[in-house]
């Protein structure tokens, strides 16, 4: 059955308790009924319909920690016992109560007899999500170390005092009719007392079971040699818990400060672990000096190329699929717009053609080569300027390409790539800021092109209440070839934008709903952006009457101007009398160039690699800059226009790849499970983005404007997830409404709006050294970030205040989370 092949699968790889009681049924005969269980969170039978609670954190009373050990200090500890039986360890337990004078010998066959009475099983038609969840759920440690347990607890008559037993077998065996799923069990703590006893059997029971659920006391019940050690690790537990006085709680918001205190305490807990246990490996840095000519490049083949074949099998996956397609019109789209834009600017000589095949020839190398393939090599804005500057000197910019390769493999060699880790997180997020801004910027810069050649009018073709004069404006203005003037062109061309990217957007949030199984609304997730497209074509084609401007791709392998230029360009120039004293002095330009696909690159790469992502295989950023910036000089000598690592969409990309996990522990909520680190998914978009040419026909019957929706929308989605935007947000909200986070926490508001404005200051300086004519400026701007950072801002602000509004530590935002089929929020006991 299903049931047992998840259980065959399981193989104690889960942390599972359950908490047995003694009670009486209807028979009035007394049997072990299982009361609560635990996967991480605490559930406990609802006693009317016996059916399980909703999830919640275990709350207990500091009263049942102190008995609880106050009994493991008296009580009997059998460590690796040697039995495969309930009765066999049954009766090693009464011995050992017996000689720990716990009972007394003519009481060993009563407590016997009570260990084997009968467990009642509740809820037994949910074992399969049981198993389910076990099979599914991974606490972080030693694997072989999270087995389930059985806790036993309840009064009896015959006893007159309490007596305890913890036991752990030498090995995991499965006991008959002890847990409401067969799986193997490896601890059981048995405890019995009289009832007048000033003591709370099923506190103690709950407190037992909470700790064997926790990960660092199962780990140190797992690996204890005695009673000390258990001892131990109670006072650890109760070192990270809390005691809330008996007061009043007057709402939910005041225990928000409770869970603060505790997630710095565990935090601290976390940290002095792994400063002990895992120290740290300078090796592996990838951004430490090596101190020989080409260390760092070397260092970088040899951690990543080793990993080659993984990043073939790693794509062997649905969601890579997914990613495919959806980036491929992330890639596709930029190279359309920006290639338009480029073609005005250039007048033609560079324009979508190039664009597009720069586009697949670099990201196929970089796929290829890259130690880092989930970065996308594409076009931006900040590029445009410099190609608008030098455009009309092609062989020059064939010199410079030449110069670009001396300077990064001196960089290389230097290992110059380590200069960006002064880049910090101030820096990180203007730039990701200004990229997206630009992505959205555009968009609507384009719509309103649009508006322009096609004004709303009140009048259309045939209407003859309205002078002709009026009505004939298309005619009039387009002698020069270009369609204006169309009626209803603008306001279509508005509903295919917002619809291409409201669709995307909600079928993204669809993934959370509660409609349809969990894998549906996943693949329908997965695949919005494509949906949204198909979907706006086809409200396009169904409107038969209104003009829509469609993608301009090339019908063939030829530039954007045959007349003006062809795909070689001669060092020497067209007539073979290029100055020489112009080679050298396209070394000035180059360093400008450099500096920018470097910063924009490298500050990619970064947040890309952060380890928050969980990227397992590495980076390598001496190798990526190198083939970046060598097969983008190369490029020049066709007239192919220079390409960085693509910040919005390698976001997107690595977002996109992001595996959640699908079942966590009822109440817990999803989190990164890895991430589809393989070359399969670039390589694919990028021969895709060139194979655009051959599939001309098909892509001409898309609306610009359904691209201007996926423009829209990836800058959208990376906006999310910068700190700066967040912030930019609190501006606008009371300081009651603010979220519980560390920079809020830490900061006074004022001095936290203050960091906001000097952010918004440099952003708002890059945007207009960008858009006006010192826009060559714009690397060294850029790159001044990096001192206002290191030398201004410590002067404004202090280094508390800068630990916590520059720290490098914030979760990545993801566009979706994993749906939840079942649990759908944790209780949190008042």
């Amino acid at each position: 059955s299903p049931v047992q092949s998840w259980i065959v699968r399981f193989n104690g790889s889960g942390v599972f308790v359950e908490l047995n009681e003694l009670v009486i049924d209807r028979n009035q005969e007394l049997q072990w009924r299982e009361t609560a269980r635990w996967i991480k969170f605490e559930e406990e039978v609802e006693e009317e319909t016996e059916r399980w609670g909703r999830p919640r954190i275990a709350s207990l009373s500091f009263r049942s920690l102190l008995e609880l050990r106050k009994t493991m200090s008296h009580g009997a500890v059998l460590l690796d016992l040697k039995q495969t039986t309930l009765p066999g360890i049954a009766q090693q337990v009464v011995e050992q109560m017996v000689i720990s004078d716990q009972i007394k010998a003519e009481d060993r066959a009563n407590v016997l007899r009570a260990l084997l009475l009968r467990h009642s099983i509740t809820c037994a038609r949910r074992r399969d999500i049981i198993c389910l969840h076990m099979l599914t759920y991974r606490v972080a440690g030693p694997v072989s170390s999270m087995q389930p347990s059985s806790v036993s607890a309840g009064s009896v008559g015959f006893l007159d005092q309490p007596s305890m037993a913890f036991v752990r077998l030498q090995e995991a065996v499965l006991l008959e009719s002890v847990l409401e799923v067969p799986v193997p069990v490896r601890f059981l703590f048995l405890l019995l007392g009289p009832p007048t006893a000033n003591i709370d059997y099923h506190q103690i029971g709950r407190s037992i079971s909470t700790l064997m659920s926790d990960k660092n006391f199962h780990e140190a019940a797992y690996h204890a040699d005695d009673r000390q050690d258990l001892l131990t690790a109670i006072n650890r537990f109760l070192d990270c818990s809390i005691v809330l006085p008996p007061s009043e709680v007057g709402g939910d918001e005041l225990l928000h400060s409770v869970a603060r205190f505790q997630r710095e305490m565990l935090r601290k807990r976390e940290e002095d672990k792994m400063k002990v246990l895992i120290p740290s490996k300078v090796g592996d840095e990838p951004l430490r000096r090596s101190g020989r000519l080409f260390g760092g490049l070397i260092k970088d083949l040899t951690r990543r190329y080793p990993q080659y074949l993984s990043d073939i099998r790693d794509a062997l996956n649905p969601q890579c699929m997914a990613a495919i397609i959806f980036i491929y019109f992330a890639a596709l789209s930029p190279a359309i717009t920006f290639g338009g834009l480029l073609g005005e600017k250039t007048e033609g000589l560079i324009g979508v053609s190039e664009l597009i095949v720069a586009t697949s020839m670099q990201g196929i190398v970089f796929s290829i080569l890259g130690a880092q393939p989930l970065l996308v090599i594409g076009f931006s804005g900040p590029l445009l300027v410099f190609e608008e500057a030098f455009y009309t000197y092609l062989t020059g910019r064939v010199w410079i390409g030449f110069w670009l390769v001396l300077i990064v493999l001196l960089t290389v060699a230097f290992e110059g790539s380590i200069l960006v880790r002064f880049v910090s997180r101030f820096t990180q997020e203007i730039f990701s800021f200004l990229i997206s801004l630009i992505f959205i910027y555009e968009t609507f810069a384009k719509l309103i092109k649009i508006f322009q050649e096609h004004p709303l009018r009140n009048c259309y073709h045939g209407n003859s209440t309205v002078s002709p004069s009026l009505c004939n404006y298309t005619t009039a203005a387009g002698d020069s070839g270009k369609i204006v003037g169309e009626p209803n062109t603008a306001l279509l061309s508005l509903v295919l934008m917002a619809g291409t990217y409201f669709i995307a957007f909600y079928l993204r949030k669809f993934k959370n709903s509660s409609f349809f199984p969990g894998q549906l609304r996943r693949i329908i997730g997965d695949f919005g952006v494509p949906i949204a497209i198909l979907i706006m074509v086809l409200v396009d084609y169904s409107v038969e009457d209104t003009y829509t401007q469609k993608l301009n791709v090339p019908s063939g392998f030829s530039v954007s101007s045959p007349e003006k230029r062809s795909w070689l360009i001669s060092p020497l120039g067209s007539d073979g009398q290029f100055p020489v004293w112009m080679m050298g002095a396209s070394i000035l330009p180059a360093i400008l160039v450099f500096i920018l696909i470097f910063m924009e690159s490298q500050i990619t790469a970064l947040i890309v690699s952060k380890k928050e992502r969980m990227l397992v295989k590495g980076t390598g950023f001496h190798l990526d800059l190198l083939i970046i910036v060598v097969v983008g000089g190369i490029s020049a000598l066709f007239g192919l226009p220079w390409l960085s690592a693509a910040t919005v969409r390698s976001v997107t990309h690595t977002n996109a790849l992001t595996v959640m996990s699908k079942a966590v522990a009822p109440g817990d909520k999803p989190r990164i499970q890895e991430v589809k680190e393989q070359r399969v998914t670039g390589f694919l978009v990028a021969v895709l983005v060139g194979l655009s040419i051959v599939i001309g026909e098909v892509l001409r019957q898309i609306p610009l404007a359904v691209l201007f929706g996926i423009f829209l929308y990836m800058g959208v989605m990376s906006l999310n997830g910068i700190q700066l935007t967040e912030r930019l947000i609190l501006l606008l909200m009371p300081p009651k409404y603010h979220p519980d986070q560390n920079y809020v926490r830490k900061v006074r508001t004022l001095r936290m709006h203050l960091y906001t404005l000097v952010q918004l200051t440099c952003l708002s300086l890059l945007w207009v050294v960008m858009a006006t004519a010192a826009a060559l400026a714009f690397p060294f701007v850029l790159l001044l970030t990096i001192p206002v950072r290191m030398l201004l801002l410590p002067r404004l602000f202090t280094w508390r205040e800068l630990q916590s509004l520059d720290a490098d530590d914030a979760e990545p935002y993801l566009e979706e989370k994993e749906g939840q089929d079942e649990y759908s929020q944790l209780q949190m006991p008042v």
